[in-house]
C-alpha cells in the first residue's frame, strides 16, 4: 500500500474514532447527565454560557455565575444550589 492511501485510511480511522467518542459522550450525557447553571466555578464551565460571554469550556471569569454550567448526574442539580434552566435573556 502507497502512504498517500496508508494516510487517508489513518485519516478515516481516527475520524470514526473520535466520532465514536463523541457520540458516546453526548448519549451519556442525554442519559445520565443533566446541564446544572449556577454552580460552576471559575475556568471549571462545561461549554459556552447562556449569555453568549464565551463560547468554550474552562472560560467562566467567576464562580456560580448563573449564566454558566457543568454537567452533573441527573437529579443532583437543585441538591448542589444549581438551576436546571439558564437565567432569562
Amino acid at each position: 500500500m502507497d502512504t498517500n492511501k496508508r494516510h487517508a485510511l489513518l485519516a478515516t480511522a481516527l475520524a470514526a474514532l473520535v466520532a465514536g467518542a463523541s457520540s458516546a459522550a453526548v448519549l451519556a450525557a442525554s442519559t445520565s447527565m443533566e446541564k446544572c447553571y449556577g454552580i460552576a466555578k471559575q475556568g471549571k464551565n462545561d461549554c459556552a454560557d447562556s449569555a453568549a460571554v464565551h463560547s468554550c469550556a474552562g472560560q467562566a471569569k467567576k464562580d456560580n455565575l448563573s449564566t454558566d454550567w457543568k454537567w452533573v448526574a441527573k437529579g443532583s442539580c437543585t441538591s448542589a444550589g444549581g438551576k436546571l434552566a439558564p437565567p432569562p435573556k
